[in-house]
């Protein structure tokens, strides 16, 4: 059983993320997270229980396919989506009753756990007290796994319920934990208490738990104390200005072309630009975000360039690459977060090379669904995203991203039928454990292709090298990789995203299905 505490998260991320770890993980899940303001309407909700428009108070409507009524989820509510294997009952039916019954008793037990005599109540699905429920239920089982879960009301703001009519039951109020015990209830403790109580019913002592950080930390805390020995050896590197260094950087400069090779200052530039490969950053050089890893330029970002693209495609011909990866800064100024772009480009690539497979590197788009479907529409070859570290250090390391986030882009994009890669970079602050449970994690929402690096600190204003990892720490990670069934791990010090890009796309492209 593995426990996420992913912190807010909107509800279509959420949905998008237990869709993928229902069809891609072997392995059962416990989600756990609070939602913005959003009312759902289950499979046998009525519209007439909708009583007023959400959008006057500032949430949203959405179709679930969950049963039950209609629900109201907002800041200050548990949720929790259980993804596990129902036992077989009879006849290979799941015995979804019974299920049900279990999930109550763990939310009874869980309020006890506070001094909370909460119960069941006689032909009502949920948690009760007295006449007013305090934690709803609505399930949905596919192929012998659940989806959906339960939202226990710890402390949210109850009058978001008075615009419907709860469940679909006009004779019985809610309440909530805080409201029964006259005071704050903290959200960190009722989410331990749920881990445990879940886990005795369900799992066991086979558990396995990892949160986003409680609070976002300022930009260089949520990490230990930086060590002070120089760079290890194995992350020295050679330079090596060789001719096809040289051709690769005067055509760059010849196409006025970004490379992430040069701004984000990869230890792999040598290399790769001597094998005339090289990752194009589109849609400018100048990021939206400020990461705590990255040193690539943050100051306003400035007007697209609408001739890019083709600039791109012009120097992948010239190049003559059969692999070409593109990434991006990320670009939250534009509505479409920069998706237009990639479209473009990789429409241009296949107009001029179209023996070139494409990989993109793409940043989240702030999770909308249709700017990544913008960019799912393109078709590249491979679709990566970069989870980049850990869940504890991701308000830390990404605090304009999110860990539930990423993850769903990745699952969305494998749910459209694109190959699917991300990367870590480690020596943050992150333990093995930790990494071991985000590659877990990666896996189970379909990711086929995994890198895996050291990461470099490039200024004072950045975040500490906590770690050097060795060599064989990155050698026992990519085991590990291949026994979870990734497809490639390419792990090692001096790896970056697209380090033997083609070499792992081949590798999977040429596998027999």
């Amino acid at each position: 059983m593995r426990s996420r505490w992913l912190g807010l998260v909107p509800y279509a991320e959420a949905e998008a993320l237990q869709r993928a770890i229902h069809e891609h993980a072997d392995t059962d899940y416990l989600l756990l997270q609070e939602h913005p303001h959003v009312y759902t309407l289950g499979s046998s909700a009525k519209v007439e229980h909708v009583l007023r428009d959400p959008a006057t108070v500032g949430a949203q409507l959405v179709e679930a396919d969950r049963g039950g009524d209609v629900t109201y989820h907002g800041p200050g509510q548990l949720v929790g989506y259980p993804i596990i294997s129902l036992e077989e009952w009879r006849a290979g039916q799941r015995d979804v009753v019974a299920y049900v019954r279990k999930l109550e008793a763990v939310l009874v037990a869980v309020c006890a756990d506070f001094g909370i005599a909460a119960d069941r109540s006689a032909g009502y699905t949920g948690v009760w007290v007295g006449d007013e429920k305090i934690a709803a239920i609505g399930v949905r089982v596919s192929r012998g796994r659940t989806r959906h879960g339960f939202a226990l009301n710890v402390d949210p703001d109850l009058s978001m319920f008075d615009h419907i009519v709860p469940c679909g039951i006009r004779d019985r109020g809610v309440t909530s934990m805080a409201r029964l015990l006259d005071g704050p209830v903290e959200m960190h403790a009722v989410v331990d208490s749920v881990v445990a109580r879940f886990a005795e019913v369900f799992a066991g002592d086979e558990r396995e738990r990892q949160d986003v950080a409680w609070h976002r930390p300022a930009r260089a805390e949520g990490v230990e104390v930086a060590l002070t020995r120089k760079r290890p050896e194995w992350m020295r590197v050679r330079a090596r200005f060789d001719d096809g260094y040289l051709e690769l950087k005067q055509l760059a400069r010849r196409l006025d072309l970004h490379t992430v090779c040069e701004e984000a200052g990869c230890p792999n530039i040598y290399e790769c630009w001597a094998d005339r490969t090289a990752t194009f950053m589109i849609n400018g050089d100048r990021c939206s975000r400020a990461c705590g890893f990255c040193q690539v330029d943050t100051r306003k970002p400035l007007a697209l360039d609408v001739e890019e693209p083709q600039r791109v495609a012009d120097a992948v011909a010239a190049l003559g690459l059969a692999h070409a990866v593109i990434t991006c800064v990320a670009r939250d100024d534009l509505p479409d977060g920069g998706a237009a772009g990639f479209a473009a480009t990789v429409h241009a690539i296949r107009a001029t090379s179209p023996g070139t497979a494409v990989e993109l590197l793409i940043s989240d788009c702030k999770g909308d669904a249709a700017s990544l479907a913008t960019i799912f529409d393109a078709r590249p070859d491979v679709l990566n995203h970069n989870l980049e570290t850990v869940a504890r250090l991701q308000r830390a390391v990404r605090p304009s991203a999110g860990y539930a986030r990423s993850l769903a882009v990745l699952g969305r994009a494998r749910a459209a039928g694109l190959v699917t890669k991300s990367g870590l970079i480690l020596g943050m602050g992150e333990t093995d454990a930790e990494v071991r449970a985000a590659m877990a994690d990666l896996r189970a929402v379909g990711v086929e292709l995994l890198t895996i690096g050291q990461y470099l600190r490039p200024s004072a204003e950045h975040l500490p090298v906590v770690k050097w990892w060795h060599p064989d720490e990155f050698a026992a990670l990519r085991e590990y990789g291949e026994s979870l069934g990734f497809a490639h791990v390419e792990s090692g010090p001096l790896v970056r995203s697209s380090y033997h890009a083609r070499e792992g796309a081949d590798r999977l492209l040429s596998a027999p299905h």
